[in-house]
């Protein structure tokens, strides 16, 4: 998929396809080690996208866009080598639980686009000063192993 506009009908044709090698939900961002071995696997597979708000069984939670991006940008300069080629684009959707259990109409999604890194593979550096090599495999962030 490469559109050229990430609005809310393709986030919406987003969250109707299953997580898989290019695909991942998040409900939000809550360790930036974890994070970045994600963004390394898809930059080293075919790259992916990450729509960060939605909960692995496709229920929109909403999150704060800022706080999102600062994560997945501190994890990709922490410890990403070389850093991944990402974007992310803030989606507003209108809350599905609005008015019943929610003071807010709209909430915010944050989709992340990871490039396919064009001379594999990206390492990840772990606290040990480790470099491992992750991919994806199916729905799953793998560490290939010598």
């Amino acid at each position: 998929m490469n559109p050229t506009k990430f609005d809310e009908d393709f986030v919406k044709k987003l969250i109707k396809q299953k997580e898989g090698k290019s695909l991942d939900f998040k409900n939000k961002i809550t360790s930036k080690e974890k994070i970045a071995k994600t963004l390394v696997a898809f930059a080293n597979t075919m790259g992916g996208y990450l729509l960060i708000g939605v909960s692995d069984k496709k229920q929109l939670r909403g999150i704060d866009p800022e706080e999102e991006k600062y994560m997945i940008d501190a994890a990709n300069q922490d410890y990403c080598i070389p850093q991944v080629n990402l974007s992310h684009h803030e989606v507003k959707l209108a809350n599905p639980d609005f008015p019943e259990n929610s003071e807010e109409e709209e909430i915010y999604l944050l989709l992340v686009r990871i490039e396919p890194h064009p001379y594999p593979p990206v390492m990840y550096k772990n606290m040990n000063g480790e470099n491992l090599t992750y991919i994806r495999q199916g729905d799953r962030t793998v560490v290939l192993r010598n």
